[in-house]
């Protein structure tokens, strides 16, 4: 078992969760009866499993856009060198930062690489100058621009094995 937020343990998954997660990859509107019936479990298992995968942490379900097609006109990633010290206290404020909607601490040149969706360079030229630069701990970003989508696919399984 791994620990989830708060010390509570997470229960962890088993071959039918790994098959709901693998149905929902491939297309996250599929009823839930529909999952039931490829399965064969009841609904009911379905529904509670699928309250659980969410709760843990394991899945979201979310409509997956291209923000560039949704008018967007600035879309990215920005990596950021941090006091190393300061890291969980730099995250904290960055997950306050509406326009990044994706964070993780990583290794290589940066020490987090975050994703950004801007109505502009005006608001990213404020997402930088104005409040990341403003967190104590945040050293310097480097910005990599998204021109287009050439491939989004999120329906890789899982790797985790029935154990």
């Amino acid at each position: 078992m791994s620990t989830q937020k708060n010390g509570v343990k997470n229960r962890g998954i088993d071959d039918t969760d790994r098959e709901i997660i693998k149905l929902l990859q491939l297309d996250g509107r599929i009823p839930n009866t529909q999952i039931a019936k490829d399965l064969g479990v009841s609904e009911a298992t379905v529904r509670n499993r699928l309250a659980r995968l969410i709760e843990d942490e394991y899945i979201q379900i979310v409509a997956v856009s291209n923000p560039l097609k949704l008018g967007f006109e600035t879309v990215g990633y920005l990596k950021i060198d941090v006091d190393i010290k300061k890291i969980d206290s730099v995250t904290r404020e960055l997950k306050q930062l509406d326009p990044i909607c994706f964070i993780v601490l990583a290794t290589g040149k940066s020490d987090i690489y975050t994703e950004f969706v801007c109505q502009s360079k005006d608001e990213l030229n404020d997402l930088i100058f104005n409040k990341i630069y403003k967190i104590d701990g945040v050293i310097r970003t480097h910005t990599s621009m998204i021109l287009k989508y050439v491939k989004q696919r999120y329906d890789w399984g899982t790797a985790l094995d029935g154990n």
